[in-house]
């Protein structure tokens, strides 16, 4: 079985940290079994890495750990630049990135994850468009900051979109801690969690304690 594979498994819920930024927090979350980390190539964020930085730890951890390469916006030679590279196994649309240009990177045998911003019940007409996706991932509407706020949407409106499309691997972000965890599980029963300040110290600085707190949270409800 692949790692995405596996990842996205039916028989319990994912878990996804993102905004790695430093190789020991990579390996931190290779021996606490977490099963995907994204790393945030959009120069914007206050959790980039370069793919030069990154790319030796990333591929010392090649086959032992999903890894998902967050883009926002990137030009179609930015992207094949580095998925050429072989750093990444997922590719993570986190933009207003076109369905086209979403199929144009499926046609390199890259599954990609689309983001979405859910803000109100009619969303699903805009997700549609992006139906042949791997996999959504649900975060709180952030425009201009695309994701990482800490910040949690009404998760009744995740629920709703998983109803009309129950097939669709679900990924549920935006401000998911240890303490509202287990909710999240059992409220939508997403494939995975995505978090990122709920997992932190700092920005791009990941916290052991805080990543066990949120292992043990899920596992209580799963």
């Amino acid at each position: 079985m692949s790692l995405w594979t596996d990842f996205l498994s039916n028989n319990e819920c994912g878990l996804k940290i993102c905004g790695v930024t430093l190789r020991k927090d990579a390996q931190m979350l290779l021996e606490e079994n977490v099963p995907a980390l994204g790393v945030n190539f959009w120069p914007q964020s206050k959790r980039f890495i370069s793919p030069t930085d990154a790319s030796p730890w990333l591929k010392e951890i090649q086959g032992k750990i999903l890894r998902v390469g967050v883009f926002v916006n990137p030009t179609h030679e930015e992207i094949a630049e580095i998925l050429q590279q072989g750093i990444i196994d997922v590719a993570q649309l986190h933009g207003h990135e076109s369905p086209e240009f979403m199929e144009e990177i499926r046609t390199k045998n890259f599954p990609v994850i689309k983001a979405w911003g859910v803000k109100s019940t009619d969303d699903h007409l805009g997700l549609a468009a992006y139906s042949r996706a791997d996999a959504w991932l649900l975060d709180t509407p952030a425009p201009g900051i695309f994701g990482g706020t800490g910040e949690a949407f009404d998760w009744s409106l995740a629920t709703s979109v998983a109803e009309r499309y129950p097939n669709q691997p679900i990924l549920l972000a935006g401000g998911i801690t240890a303490e509202n965890a287990a909710a999240a599980v059992q409220m939508l029963r997403p494939s995975a969690l995505d978090v990122a300040s709920g997992a932190e110290i700092s920005p791009g600085r990941k916290d052991r304690a805080k990543v066990r707190d949120i292992i043990q949270a899920m596992t209580k409800k799963m």
